[in-house]
């Protein structure tokens, strides 16, 4: 059960990025307005981590599911707590953490996924994360 809901979890999670991506740009106010929502996959994550737990799988995917609430944890404070412009000014300070756990968090829906459950979901996530990365860069230009 756990595998499915991880990947489950990984594939809402790229949907989610990609889609905040593509609106950022000309739909700011509706990002700003609606985007605490990508906030609520906390909710699934903590779950998986008892799901780890019940089912008493590897501790690598509590670690991955942690990195993940880190990553929500640090993208809610710059971004909806603080308010701190962090991409605008490019501190190196502010964006080595965020960077860092973006591309952590990735890797572990992707590699998690790839190597204990279904290569083919594993590709499917990898995709994704391609596909984040291109809208992420077009969006930024």
């Amino acid at each position: 059960m756990l595998e499915k809901f991880y990947f489950a979890l990984g594939l809402v999670n790229s949907s989610f990025l990609i889609f905040i991506f593509l609106i950022r740009k000309n739909h700011l106010d509706l990002l700003q307005r609606f985007g605490w929502v990508y906030f609520l996959l906390a909710i699934p994550a903590i779950y998986a981590i008892f799901l780890v737990q019940k089912e008493h799988e590897t501790s690598r995917y509590t670690i991955f599911l942690g990195i993940f609430l880190a990553f929500l944890a640090i993208e809610a404070l710059y971004d909806w707590i603080l308010k701190i412009p962090f991409r605008a000014t490019m501190d190196w300070k502010l964006l080595t953490p965020y960077v860092a756990l973006y591309m952590s968090m990735n890797y572990g829906f992707v590699v998690m996924t790839w190597k204990y459950y279904s290569v083919p979901k594993g590709i499917i996530l990898l995709v994704l994360f391609i596909i984040q990365i291109i809208t992420n860069i077009v969006t930024h230009s």
